[in-house]
């Protein structure tokens, strides 16, 4: 058995879950999420613990045994407690504003850049306007929107401007002139 796959999960306070055949429905404070489960996998729910089986030995059987346990999991913890990816805009001139359900963006183009917010999403700029919070209960919703965000203005490796993760590290490069001052040697 799946090493991972086979643990049991324990259903936090304030949570429900149900199974119905295939479809896992999780309902918490912060919203509802529901997934169906692959052919073969079979969730159980016994004493506020969630075990998942699955119906052979089979590769495919094995390598989804461990991610559906992993995204089960997440379901619960989007519902009670939810998710947050923070980004951070570098630049001259570079910020970012709210209005109702879009982002406008100043990146250095010659026009604004506008992004809508999905439903499920909040999103909050910093009073400087340069970092952006995101929230929201489904992990996929949030990651997915970070990265449309930040595809917007990836970071560029001479200057460092653009839109990154909090904690992403942008590799500087030298430029031109710093490469031709070292003295090029042949």
């Amino acid at each position: 058995m799946s090493r991972l796959g086979k643990k049991p999960i324990s259903i936090p306070d304030k949570v429900k879950i149900e199974i119905s055949g295939s479809q896992v429905n999780v309902t918490g404070p912060l919203g509802q999420l529901s997934r169906q489960l692959p052919y073969g996998l079979k969730a159980e729910v016994k004493d506020k613990i969630v075990q998942l089986d699955r119906k052979d030995d089979s590769i495919q059987q094995k390598s989804l045994h461990g991610t559906w346990r992993k995204v089960i999991m997440n379901m619960m913890e989007g519902v009670s407690q939810g998710f947050t990816k923070e980004l951070r805009i570098e630049g001259v001139g570079f910020r970012a504003q709210t209005a109702g359900d879009k982002i406008t963006m100043q990146l250095g183009y010659s026009h604004q850049v506008e992004y809508i917010i999905p439903k499920g999403i909040k999103i909050t700029i910093d009073p400087k306007q340069t970092i952006l919070t995101i929230q929201g209960y489904n992990k996929e919703v949030v990651g997915q929107t970070a990265a449309d965000i930040r595809s917007k203005k990836p970071p560029e490796p001479y200057k460092g401007t653009g839109i990154r993760y909090a904690n992403e590290h942008v590799h500087r490069k030298a430029g031109k002139a710093a490469a031709g001052a070292a003295g090029g040697k042949k």
